[in-house]
């Protein structure tokens, strides 16, 4: 029937008949369309930025954005502004263009964006966060794309890859970037520095700790 319509002149008309069992079938796959949709809808990752509530897709590496959103960037970048999100579905779920532009960086979103990106105004660090549950970490080729994309920008950049779990983190550990940052979300408070800074650092122990 599509087929006979496209040879249709205008204003033609034509008449097909067709069983009611085919009818029957359209009809259920509408309404399994619709239902999926729904179900999609309801399923969807609730986030607050600035006092509004946004939705991320589910599944995927949003189930880890969510995670850095709520839980990384209250403990190590409070009061910092979110400029970007990005989405699975829908290529990003936030993008503050202005924010970034006052920065002295206009960047097209359809470039390859790290997935988060915050600006701690009180050390003046643009973050740049790569949630990674099936790409790549931020590796020596990830980092300098990374610097190239963000080459105008006048404050420091501070890069952080994001994993689920260990487990996760593991089969990337040989490719993360010297002078990176990695964040577990099961270790939630807890930051890993792939840096020189110092070779050596003593923390302090809980000397009422029994063992």
């Amino acid at each position: 029937m599509a087929a006979t319509a496209q040879l249709l002149k205008p204003s033609g008309e034509f008449i097909a008949i067709t069983p009611r069992s085919f009818c029957t079938y359209l009809t259920s796959v509408e309404t399994l369309k619709k239902q999926y949709s729904q179900e999609r809808q309801m399923s969807r990752i609730p986030i607050v930025i600035d006092g509004e509530i946004k939705t991320l897709s589910p599944g995927g590496q949003n189930i880890l954005i969510e995670k850095i959103i709520n839980d990384f960037a209250p403990r190590f970048t409070p009061s910092g502004k979110l400029i970007y999100i990005g989405d699975t579905d829908e290529k990003f779920a936030h993008f503050d263009e202005a924010a970034l532009a006052d920065l002295g960086v206009n960047i097209d979103s359809h470039g390859k964006m790290p997935d988060v990106i915050i600006h701690f105004s009180t050390n003046n660090w643009l973050v740049l966060i790569e949630a990674v549950t099936s790409h790549g970490p931020i590796n020596p080729k990830r980092k300098k794309e990374l610097q190239v994309l963000f080459k105008d920008i006048q404050i420091p950049l501070v890069m952080i890859t994001t994993f689920l779990s260990r487990k996760a983190m593991m089969a990337y550990l040989a490719e993360i970037a010297w002078e990176t940052d990695v964040w577990v979300a099961e270790d939630a408070t807890h930051l890993i520095h792939f840096n020189g800074e110092y070779l050596l650092q003593a923390y302090q122990t809980d000397k009422k700790q029994t063992f």
